[in-house]
């Protein structure tokens, strides 16, 4: 098994969040509209989603960081399991000239929206579905915020499978370690399948056959 790892919460520790406002917004309703993964989810009305997922370099900080955990230098692969519109993929080809990135998401709009220097390494693909690469064959596998999407025995699949293509994988997944981290989790999820403690993932990751890195995100 893998360390965790304290690279995402930087980022996600900017956003601030109404939870209950989120719950009262007629959430059924947005939480069918989010998991279509379309449109409104990343630049529509912000009770779908993003409510506009833009590029403003936010993610250079997690490229960097991701950098100097796994030492990445030119030449070496990555891949990016849930892209979405890519800005990780395009942060990292900034800062490492001559690494070879690709990604894949479920959302086809998203990937229509990725940066130029990124688009052709993208494609439409389900995480619960076997990946087309061979084993081993990235250096680095990573997920951001994707894989709690996933029920729980589409995980099997979705985990292991991140296990045998990248030598080295890192993963971000949402988590609660209280009743009040779990309340407002619930509230402000639109598309989370899969909620769990830290040791609970912990678990999953075990039995499923993910020994990569691993981190949580909580909604204090």
């Amino acid at each position: 098994m893998g360390k965790l790892l304290n690279i995402f919460n930087v980022l996600h520790g900017r956003t601030s969040r109404d939870y209950l406002a989120r719950m009262t917004a007629e959430k059924p309703g947005c939480m069918t509209i989010a998991k279509k993964f379309d449109r409104e989810f990343w630049d529509g009305n912000r009770k779908h989603g993003y409510g506009g997922y833009r590029y403003d370099g936010r993610w250079q900080v997690v490229a960097q960081a991701l950098i100097d955990e796994y030492g990445l230098r030119g030449g070496q692969r990555v891949l990016d399991i849930g892209c979405g519109k890519g800005f990780l993929l395009h942060e990292l080809k900034l800062l490492v000239p001559g690494l070879e990135v690709v990604g894949f998401d479920i959302s086809d709009y998203a990937i229509g929206c990725a940066p130029d220097s990124v688009r052709e390494r993208l494609f439409a693909h389900d995480a619960r579905e076997v990946l087309p690469f061979g084993d081993g064959e990235f250096d680095l596998v990573v997920s951001l915020n994707t894989l709690h999407n996933l029920k729980i025995f589409d995980l099997k699949r979705a985990l292991s499978e991140m296990d045998r293509v990248g030598r080295r994988g890192y993963l971000v997944v949402e988590g609660y370690r209280n009743d009040r981290e779990l309340f407002n989790l619930e509230c402000w999820a639109l598309t989370c399948e899969s909620f769990f403690r830290p040791e609970e993932w912990i678990w999953i990751f075990s039995e499923f056959g993910y020994q990569g890195d691993y981190e949580f995100i909580f909604f204090e």
